[in-house]
């Protein structure tokens, strides 16, 4: 494992949005950088992790609810995990 020190700047709005859902702890940041790194890696687009549907015919609702749906599910398994 590395340790490294990294400075953010952030507007102070986004950084106290931040740090009011959890997102700045060292297991959060963690996370999204593995979610990003493979994001990258895979060269996945954001349609595809969506469940089976006709992509062509998602609606901002749709995408929206799907979000919704994917944090639920991390919130939970966040939860059991503590």
């Amino acid at each position: 494992m590395v340790s490294l020190d990294i400075t953010l700047t952030l507007p102070d709005e986004l950084a106290q949005q931040a740090h009011a859902k959890g997102l700045l702890t060292p297991q959060s940041l963690e996370q999204l950088i593995r979610a990003e790194v493979t994001r990258q890696t895979t060269g996945t687009p954001l349609l595809d992790f969506l469940p089976d549907t006709d992509k062509g015919d998602l609606t901002e609702a749709d995408v929206s609810a799907e979000i919704r749906a994917y944090r639920a599910e991390r919130r939970v398994a966040r939860e059991r995990r503590h």
